[in-house]
């Protein structure tokens, strides 16, 4: 990791939404990253003690994890650059397949300091993603993006060679990787299990990363809260490769055991160890095979494994359906926090029939099966009593995570029925809310006639959408006044073609 001033590292506690790996991640053997460890401890043994940037144990370095993943059937590239008087080189391996207009990267830098072998920092990363990717060639892992792997050179003497990479994109090429997990030190003797912080959630440093930087964190936060470990955020304080990425606008996270800080208090009683540095041999020649935590070490690999094989968008194949609710089953559905309506509120219900002069404005029948999304499902009195009055209502969906390709279609049954003293201020909607961003898929207005209450589909496209973690929020108003308004929807389905 390269060295620069730290304020300290920021350890406010994240709060995540759920993400779910589409397809089983593989349990990455910790007897082989080690075994990767051992090989790059002895290729520094072998070259004057270290893998530092242009000396002989950074090539040979380079050449171990090639050698492994060409015959595994990656395809290589050795990209060289200069600095300093010498020749550095990044490893860059593609995995064939998956839509390279969506690629997902997953980097860290391969290089040590003169000081030492560098197997904390930064073999530990390198080892842990070179076996993960040699798990996808084992099990034939056929992912929806496109996935590329990267060990960078000239980390330590400033982040050389990730730049060079960046640096030699064109715009087309930078637009096509869609998000970079960096892993810079996940072995720590004394361990932290810091996550860099894409959402912004501890509320100072750099700020949050570009958009998509959160469902990185997220992802990561998931496995490990599977596994009953805390984590905590870390800035983007551009001391690793991911500096270059998120500069260039591109989604990052990725897993950060600590360096040569020392350990709160706090932190111990987080997750045991000791008030001392997090990395006693940060940097120096004892950072040898004897300087890595297995716990950490293996955690933070099998971390990687997931966190790859969700936000890849494994095992969603064409025309599945990703998510539904017929409504036949109370589901997690909360009310909004601004809705203004005083009845009729939105609800799940069973409806019951409701006429007014002859003009059906509710059905005794969901779309499917007996209940429904409805404005007040009890008939009432009258055909006023329990209609929509007042305002807003609305209901937000469950979270539901979409598969990073594909065409997604949402599709659904609705009505909206009203007499003719309703206005065109009146309506029906259904929104897409992605974090801060909420967007109308449906808009149906009111009218100053009457409109009988009839099952309607409808459908639109999600695909903008595809790797986000959304809500549907469906919201119908009765802003005009004196009007009798109703409205439902039913047999919701997102699906991918």
């Amino acid at each position: 990791m390269f060295p620069i001033p730290l304020a300290g590292l920021l350890i406010t506690g994240l709060l995540t939404a759920p993400v779910q790996a589409t397809a089983a991640a593989p349990d990455i053997s910790l007897t082989n990253v080690k075994g990767h460890l051992t090989q790059l401890q002895n290729i520094a043994t072998a070259n004057g003690g270290n893998r530092a940037h242009g000396r002989p144990g950074y090539l040979a370095s380079v050449t171990y994890a090639k050698n492994l993943l060409d015959a595994a059937g990656f395809t290589t590239t050795q990209q060289s650059f200069t600095y300093g008087g010498a020749t550095g080189y990044n490893l860059i391996a593609d995995w064939p397949g998956g839509n390279t207009g969506d690629t997902l990267m997953i980097g860290g830098h391969l290089d040590s300091v003169t000081a030492g072998p560098g197997i904390n920092d930064n073999g530990s990363g390198s080892a842990a993603i070179l076996e993960v990717a040699l798990q996808v060639a084992r099990t034939g892992f056929q992912p929806d993006r496109h996935l590329r792997f990267a060990w960078w050179g000239a980390e330590e003497l400033g982040l050389r060679g990730s730049n060079a990479y960046v640096n030699s994109l064109t715009a087309a090429q930078r637009s096509a990787i869609t998000g970079y997990l960096n892993f810079d030190m996940v072995g720590s003797p004394n361990p932290g299990y810091f996550l860099y912080d894409g959402d912004n959630s501890d509320g100072t440093g750099a700020g949050p990363g570009p958009a998509g930087s959160a469902r990185i964190e997220q992802t990561l936060a998931a496995y490990f809260t599977s596994i009953g470990v805390p984590t905590r955020g870390t800035d983007f304080d551009g001391r690793s490769d991911y500096g270059p990425f998120i500069a260039a606008g591109i989604p990052a996270g990725g897993i950060f055991t600590g360096a040569e800080q020392s350990k709160t208090s706090a932190q111990v009683a987080l997750w045991g160890g000791t008030t001392g540095r997090f990395d006693p041999c940060y940097h120096a020649a004892c950072d040898t095979i004897s300087n890595i935590n297995d716990t950490a070490l293996d955690r933070n690999s099998d971390a990687i494994a997931y966190t790859v094989w969700t936000l890849a968008g494994a095992g969603t194949p064409p025309g599945t359906t990703v998510w539904s609710d017929d409504l036949e089953t109370a589901t997690t559905w909360t009310r909004g926090t601004a809705d203004t309506a005083t009845s009729g509120l939105l609800e799940r219900g069973n409806p019951a029939a409701t006429t007014s002069s002859g003009v059906a404005t509710q059905l005794n029948a969901a779309a499917g099966g007996s209940y429904a999304l409805i404005t007040g499902a009890t008939a009432g009195a009258s055909a006023g009593a329990n209609d929509l009055d007042g305002g807003v209502t609305s209901l937000l969906s469950p979270t539901i995570t979409l598969p990073a390709s594909g065409t997604l279609t949402l599709s659904l049954s609705w009505y909206l029925a009203h007499l003719n003293n309703a206005t065109t201020a009146d309506y029906l909607r259904v929104r897409v809310v992605s974090g801060a961003t909420t967007t109308t898929v449906l808009n149906q207005a009111g009218a100053a006639s009457n409109r009988a209450a009839a099952w309607t589909t409808a459908s639109a496209n999600l695909s903008g959408y595809a790797g986000q973690t959304i809500r549907l929020q469906i919201e119908a108003a009765d802003a005009g006044t004196a009007s009798l308004v109703e409205a439902a929807v039913d047999s919701l389905a997102i699906t991918r073609s």
